[in-house]
């Protein structure tokens, strides 16, 4: 399935040094960094540095280097930010969108890590 991934988002010219970004960590593969939004007392963004559109394409064509560098980055951001439950942490989540009904607003993979407070019911009754 092909994936038209717009090197022209914002994501990409962060990636690129084009846009400041308020750093929480940097991998060979992956970059994090605090949403300028938050929506959350913590509320980080992970991204593979690949051109990925959403999930399921940064999983069927991305190398194992760079999932494996993906998960254990956002591992990390949840132990470093204290989010982890059982140590000393009350939870987090973690949020991936992909597509309109998705609400996608980015066309470059991302997952947000959301924590520091009850985040309440995930999506609202259908």
């Amino acid at each position: 399935m092909p994936y038209d991934y717009d090197d022209q988002n914002i994501f990409a010219k962060i990636l690129r040094g084009e846009i400041p970004n308020d750093m929480v960590m940097e991998t060979e593969h992956t970059i994090a960094f605090n949403d300028i939004g938050p929506k959350a007392p913590i509320h980080v963004l992970v991204l593979p540095k690949g051109s990925y559109v959403n999930h399921d394409h940064f999983h069927a064509e991305a190398t194992d280097a760079e999932i494996l560098d993906f998960a254990r980055v956002t591992a990390r951001i949840i132990a470093d930010k204290g989010l982890a439950p059982g140590s000393g942490g009350d939870g987090y989540r973690v949020i991936g969108n992909a597509g309109i009904d998705g609400l996608q607003e980015v066309p470059h993979y991302h997952l947000h890590i959301l924590g520091g407070r009850n985040l309440g019911a995930m999506v609202p009754s259908a």
